[in-house]
């Protein structure tokens, strides 16, 4: 092979690796950037929500949802009271795919750990009981 084959085959070789690596970050950002789809909210899943809460939410988070569940006690940060309007929760600010984060990820340096260990549908079921709790919307602040 001349030397001028062999530049020339590199060459190619550089324009396919560019424009696969073009490719594959096309395919995986509209794959992060999907919010997951909400689920209807329907009486089975607000119940199944219900009972997990009860077992995985309710000892931190409070039977009603107010932060002052019986293990939420020694926590700090406390853990979130849901009785607050939605919009003014810290990380979620009404947004359910953001509820739905919250729950899947976990928040860093808190005792919220991650439960993206429940299928989909359990978390979704989760988002719908907490978000329950929210009291009504707080009416816009005056000028």
């Amino acid at each position: 092979m001349r030397v001028g084959g062999v530049e020339d085959e590199m060459r190619r070789l550089l324009v396919v690796i560019v424009i696969g690596c073009f490719v594959l970050l096309s395919v995986f950002s509209q794959a992060w950037s999907q919010a997951p789809k909400i689920p209807k909210k329907t009486p089975e899943l607000v119940a199944q929500g219900k009972k997990l809460y009860e077992q995985n939410c309710a000892p931190c988070h409070g039977a009603n949802g107010d932060g002052k569940g019986p293990a939420g006690v020694a926590l700090k940060p406390p853990p979130r009271t849901f009785n607050i309007p939605l919009n003014q929760w810290t990380y979620s600010k009404g947004d359910l795919n953001k509820v739905f984060d919250v729950i899947t990820k976990g928040i860093p340096n808190t005792a919220m750990v991650k439960w993206d260990q429940l299928p989909e549908q359990e978390r979704w079921a989760l988002v719908y009981t907490v978000v329950g709790f929210a009291g009504p919307k707080a009416p816009p602040k005056k000028k």
